[in-house]
């Protein structure tokens, strides 16, 4: 294996780059050479990370090739990750999404159209969580004493707080455009607003996180805690319910759905 730079290369390095000789200018540089190498090395290892993925290799195999947990290299690669598959999808598809996880995006849609808005924000998917019961995320809303009153209410109060006008028929132009391009209300990115949108690029990366082929109503719950200041984290945090608190509920309630193993 060829041998990287040494430590003597990389101050030479520094140096030659830095614009005079003061300590605090070498400083500065040696600083940006360090984030540029750190940069490249995790473009590096999120390529092979890639390479076996792609290939079938297990999250297991993979963080045992790197001498790390699973857990760590989830964290460290998943968000990148879900970044290159939605990069590399020239429109937004939804074949990963469950059927409850699909109705509860429309849900949001159409809430926030009956609220007379163009797009529906991350309050409005929190929101439609709870039009799917049955579903893991609705069961961790209960559990953690989140009511849809309670959710229903927030949004109503930040509505009047900032009392944002909506333009004119704005509402209906997008329920004549849903109509006419099928079912209305059906699951689009672009009804989404930008925090809305960051929900789902949120979901898939938890989805990736737990090693799953899907994404389900749970992974919506999780993916609205990694954007604290949206309006979904928001209305969370204030009732009460934590993102730690959230992914100890998911966890056991999804244990409980798995079938034990046959003796």
């Amino acid at each position: 294996m060829t041998p990287p730079p040494s430590l003597q290369d990389l101050i030479n390095t520094v140096h030659q780059d830095a614009p005079t000789g003061d300590a605090l200018d070498q400083l500065s540089t040696a600083a940006a050479a360090v984030a540029e190498l750190e940069d490249t090395s995790d473009a590096l290892l999120g390529h092979f990370v890639d390479r076996c993925r792609r290939e079938g290799r297990s999250w297991s195999e993979i963080s045992g090739a790197l001498g790390v947990t699973k857990q760590a290299v989830h964290k460290r690669f998943a968000s990148s990750m879900a970044d290159k598959i939605i990069a590399s999808t020239p429109s937004p598809t939804f074949e990963r999404f469950t059927d409850r996880t699909r109705k509860t995006l429309a849900a949001a849609i159409r809430i926030a159209q009956d609220q007379g808005l163009r797009q529906a924000s991350s309050a409005h998917l929190l929101l439609g969580l709870y039009t799917q019961p049955e579903g893991v995320a609705a069961e961790a809303l209960a559990e953690m004493d989140v009511s849809r009153e309670t959710v229903e209410a927030a949004i109503l109060a930040a509505a009047a707080q900032t009392g944002k006008a909506t333009p004119e028929g704005t509402a209906e132009s997008d329920r004549s455009k849903a109509d006419s391009g099928g079912e209305p209300g059906a699951p689009s990115a672009t009804r989404l607003t930008p925090d809305g949108r960051r929900v789902l690029r949120d979901a898939l990366a938890v989805a990736l996180e737990q090693g799953h082929n899907y994404i389900g109503t749970e992974h919506l719950l999780l993916a609205l805690y990694r954007d604290p200041g949206s309006p979904g984290a928001a209305i969370l945090i204030a009732a009460g319910a934590t993102e730690r608190e959230a992914t100890a509920y998911v966890a056991e309630l999804l244990r409980g759905f798995r079938k034990p193993p046959t003796a």
